[in-house]
């Protein structure tokens, strides 16, 4: 076999081995999605009148829904990719990873297992979240089938982008604890991000904050893509953040792989 084929080969199996561990427990799976399908009911019903009235200049709850949908899908990913970085870390501390180091596979597949059984448990809980939105009534009737598959790409590059950064963060942890705590921000960026509210919004001082993040552009690429308001420079500055996310997580995961033991 050559080693592309050795590979891909290694990396299916990987890949199906994690996909029977989410499978098997899927508990970490559902508590992580509860989070961002709460918020979106709390905001929605809760808050939706109100924040729709300024947002949406009189839309009320309709126009909220609207609003919030493509921060709290971004928010989806984030959530989820946590079970990564708890699935890595838990391989770390159980010893599983230093014995695949020591077996005739491909080193890289193990991380590749990890990160593309990630990425697809990111892309079906949008999908899920995504029908609970269209379900209390968010709709998306002046989107092209372009701009859905643009839309679909953002999300999916995005995924990826958080996915090995989580992993890293799994790499790095002592144990599963550790690292659930040290991928928080990935839930927690979005909430200080333009998800909920307009940025011109906030206070002066915290303009810059929730402007120059990841979450940001990314969120108004997809909301310019799903609702067609203006997109801007956004869509470059999404594409560049996740890019960068994605070069720094996989630099940081395979050099704390190949890092020899102590």
């Amino acid at each position: 076999m050559s080693s592309l084929t050795l590979a891909v080969r290694d990396s299916s199996t990987m890949l199906r081995r994690n996909l029977l561990h989410a499978r098997r427990y899927p508990s970490m799976t559902l508590n992580l999605l509860l989070t961002p399908v709460m918020l979106l009911l709390l905001f929605v019903y809760i808050f939706g009148g109100t924040m729709g009235a300024g947002i949406g200049g009189g839309g009320g709850r309709s126009a909220y829904i609207a609003y919030i949908v493509p921060g709290i899908l971004l928010m989806t990913i984030g959530s989820t990719v946590i079970g990564a970085a708890v699935s890595v870390a838990t391989d770390m501390s159980e010893g599983i990873i230093a014995r695949f180091r020591t077996m005739a596979i491909h080193r890289g597949s193990v991380l590749i297992g990890h990160v593309v059984g990630s990425v697809l448990q990111s892309i079906a809980s949008v999908v899920l979240v995504g029908a609970v939105a269209v379900a209390i009534g968010f709709r998306s009737t002046d989107a092209t089938i372009l701009e859905w598959l643009a839309a679909f790409g953002l999300l999916a590059l995005f995924a990826l982008a958080l996915t090995w950064i989580a992993v890293g963060m799994g790499m790095a942890s002592p144990n599963a604890e550790a690292a659930s705590n040290s991928a928080m921000p990935l839930i927690l960026l979005p909430l200080i991000s333009s998800a909920f509210t307009p940025i011109d919004t906030m206070p002066g001082w915290f303009q810059p904050i929730a402007e120059y993040q990841p979450f940001t552009p990314a969120i108004e690429t997809l909301r310019g893509l799903l609702l067609g308001s203006e997109i801007g420079h956004n869509g470059w500055l999404a594409i560049a953040w996740s890019i960068a996310l994605a070069a720094l997580g996989y630099r940081w995961s395979t050099a704390s792989f190949n890092r020899d033991p102590k």
